[in-house]
């Protein structure tokens, strides 16, 4: 399929996506996000995990406050992105952090203490998404910030994203530069995205 393909199919399926996401009502966003935060406070990964990456979430995306505050309660590093001149870069934060708004509405930590190896161990990086399918591919928010910075990280991390049930689709377009993640968690399962394309290999 063609470069030009691909992009449309990603503009329409983003779009629609969007405007589902849009259309929920505070109580539905709220109470999956709870139920999806749940399963993640659950997951053997997650608690196994000496650090963790978060995200502030816009435009009805999955919440992560609840997260946020087990993982500091738990004693694990907490990072949350920010934008750099170039990249996404992972700050840490603590209990008592401050963020301020910035590019694109979204809110970022105010302070200096960066995520500095690009490959380290126990960390889970939790990430916003549009969509998903079974096999991890995702698109995000359509600027490629995401895909850079998981790239930088590198596969020992554990990358696993957030989304409603609506938000699984059947197949995502991808191009080649795009990262999949690990797992994805919604408010009704968690999806084991390795075993997912483990297993279409197997059939194909």
């Amino acid at each position: 399929m063609s470069e030009t393909l691909i992009g449309e199919r990603k503009r329409l399926t983003r779009a629609a996506a969007l405007a589902e996401r849009r259309s929920l009502i505070g109580a539905e966003s709220s109470s999956w996000s709870g139920a999806t935060q749940e399963k993640v406070l659950q997951f053997p990964p997650y608690i196994l995990s000496h650090s963790v990456a978060l995200y502030s979430p816009i435009q009805n995306e999955v919440d992560t406050a609840a997260v946020r505050e087990h993982a500091l309660g738990a004693g694990k590093t907490v990072y949350y992105p920010k934008m750099g001149k170039s990249c996404l870069e992972l700050l840490r934060v603590d209990a008592s952090a401050e963020f301020a708004t910035g590019h694109f509405g979204v809110l970022e930590p105010i302070g200096e203490t960066r995520l500095m190896d690009p490959d380290p161990l126990g960390l889970m990086v939790i990430v916003p998404g549009v969509v998903f399918d079974s096999k991890g591919n995702r698109l995000g928010r359509g600027e490629g910030w995401y895909d850079r910075l998981l790239k930088q990280i590198g596969r020992n991390a554990i990358f696993l994203g957030l989304a409603y049930q609506f938000q699984i689709v059947d197949e995502v377009p991808v191009d080649p530069w795009d990262q999949s993640v690990d797992y994805v968690i919604t408010e009704r399962r968690v999806i084991d995205c390795g075993a997912t394309r483990a297993q279409s290999s197997l059939a194909s």
